[in-house]
């Protein structure tokens, strides 16, 4: 049996989820044993100047016996997020475009006497 025969062999239920750039790929898989446990891939593409693109994969394995643990933990951190910043994203830092608004707050370094800089802080906001 070849690699990608059995591949496909092992490969039981997938999942895909398209955000943006990202992929994600939820495959459960089956162990030499005829178990089961989860790969969960994140995809991500970058294109090159010249057009051309290649993806960068990062792959987590997770398996039964941390499946209760691992879910009690994401939804807890999920819902952490979602109380504290509510479901609206606040910035879209990962795309190209993005600048930082200017509010007039942030912190400025300027040069004195040719070679030192100092920052100027303003202790209202702190």
């Amino acid at each position: 049996m070849n690699d990608n025969e059995h591949l496909e062999q092992e490969e039981i239920f997938s999942q895909v989820l398209r955000a943006g750039r990202r992929t994600y790929f939820f495959d459960v898989r089956a162990t030499k044993a005829e178990d089961y446990y989860l790969t969960i891939t994140e995809s991500k593409k970058f294109t090159h100047d010249d057009g051309s693109f290649h993806y960068k994969k990062h792959k987590i394995y997770l398996y039964k016996e941390d499946f209760v643990e691992f879910n009690d933990m994401l939804k807890e951190a999920t819902n952490y997020i979602l109380n504290e910043k509510g479901e609206e994203v606040i910035s879209e830092r990962h795309q190209k475009d993005f600048k930082r608004p200017s509010d007039g707050t942030e912190e400025t370094e300027e040069t004195v006497s040719g070679s030192e800089s100092f920052t100027d802080v303003n202790f209202e906001d702190i």
